[in-house]
């Protein structure tokens, strides 16, 4: 219960920080925001308290539905780790800032679906996550970057099953 009031908390400061937060159209110069943002990458994953861990690749796709307030992210992962693979489904709600021209930052929560395979016996539960989102950009033109992606995991399953991530990769932006 206390995990789900923190996200909650969470998701009350991201969605109610106001215009002195939010990114300002100076900082952007005249380029045109990508149709969407293609994340492909991997993630090693580790249950807690004193867990097992697991990696493997993963995918999203970001789009910007208000620019400077809303970014939605829907990505799958898939994590394996010995008798067990685990396929993560979620939509990340984020709130992006601009740090600079080369690094943006983001704030998500939102829903994700769990499906696991463990000993050949599957299972289904629903989670929420929260992630914090660094994207950076080498060059003058937003067509390539790199990202790093903290994330916290609560499932409303069975045991209520906690787990921190990292995925990282490559990012590349569809005009």
């Amino acid at each position: 219960m206390k995990v789900a009031k923190s996200l909650l908390l969470l998701a009350a400061i991201v969605l109610c920080s106001g215009t002195v937060f939010a990114q300002t159209g100076e900082s952007q110069t005249a380029e045109k925001e990508p149709a969407a943002i293609v994340e492909i990458g991997a993630a090693p994953d580790w249950t807690v308290p004193g867990g097992g861990s697991s990696f493997g690749p993963t995918v999203a796709v970001e789009v910007t539905p208000i620019e400077n307030w809303l970014e939605l992210e829907a990505g799958v992962t898939s994590l394996f780790s010995p008798h067990s693979t685990e396929w993560d489904t979620d939509l990340l709600f984020k709130k992006p800032w601009t740090l600079s021209r080369k690094v943006e930052f983001m704030v998500g929560v939102g829903p994700e679906w769990i499906h696991t395979n463990e000993y050949g016996m599957p299972k289904n539960a629903i989670a929420g996550e929260a992630a914090l989102d660094f994207m950076f950009w080498p060059w003058k033109k937003h067509k390539l970057g790199w990202y790093l992606e903290p994330a916290y995991d609560y499932s409303l399953g069975r045991g209520h099953e906690q787990s921190v991530g990292l995925s990282g990769g490559l990012l590349i932006s569809i005009p």
